[in-house]
């Protein structure tokens, strides 16, 4: 069993996002995961969007044996979407995340928004965060982590091919894969409604008491769904 982490858009360096859980969920399980570099936020040789990304997933899950658990975390559900289906997943777990249908972008899912994320364009075929620093940044998206941990989350954020925002999946990579939707209940980035219409696609649902990033702020509790998942404990 390994597990495959899926980061959100607007970031680099997923291994760091991960960390704290990886660590976690290593001591008390043994399953080790890895986080996916994906093209889109310049994190591979190769540059590309959405389609791009999809396949640095695929590649990821070519490499494990038959068993892997893939989490994918805001816009890393939109990934897994268009990734397809593979025969190594056993189980996906999303986290304030997307499952999005097929003919649908990131952007169209993120316009329902009444308080959207800003994000401005570049003017050179990527997109940016709009408008926020080191202390707005954690306000907005890591409000109950440390000061310490928002800025080297605010570190991290970097910008990103438009067309992962521009380009509609053509599959849905989560249907017919047995699922578990985090919903994150105080979350000041992706509503909690936004939240609760993608979690009624997945298999099951969970709510916890966490900002937009749990797997920082409260591995504990991430680690607690992933050994019920994977029946580890």
């Amino acid at each position: 069993m390994e597990l495959i982490f899926v980061h959100g858009a607007l970031v680099r360096d997923g291994e760091w996002w991960w960390r704290e859980t990886a660590d976690l969920l290593r001591r008390t399980t043994g399953i080790h995961s890895r986080a996916v570099a994906l093209p889109s936020c310049g994190e591979a040789r190769e540059e590309g969007g959405l389609i791009a990304d999809a396949a640095a997933l695929r590649a990821a899950l070519d490499e494990v044996g038959d068993s892997a658990i893939v989490v994918g975390h805001s816009y890393g559900g939109t990934v897994i979407a268009e990734s397809g289906s593979h025969p190594a997943v056993q189980h996906l777990l999303f986290v304030s995340s997307y499952l999005p249908a097929v003919g649908q972008t990131q952007g169209m899912i993120m316009s329902g928004e009444t308080d959207p994320v800003s994000i401005g364009d570049n003017g050179d075929g990527t997109l940016s965060a709009n408008g926020y620093d080191a202390s707005t940044f954690g306000a907005r998206f890591l409000q109950d982590a440390d000061d310490e941990t928002q800025r080297e989350a605010w570190a991290r954020v970097t910008r990103q091919a438009a067309s992962a925002f521009t380009t509609p999946t053509s599959v849905a990579g989560w249907e017919d894969v047995d699922s578990t939707y985090i919903i994150c209940s105080r979350d000041r980035s992706t509503s909690v409604e936004l939240q609760r219409l993608h979690a009624g696609r997945a298999t099951r649902s969970v709510e916890l008491p966490t900002g937009h990033h749990p797997f920082i702020t409260r591995p504990d509790l991430i680690v607690e769904q992933i050994q019920a998942l994977s029946g580890r404990r």
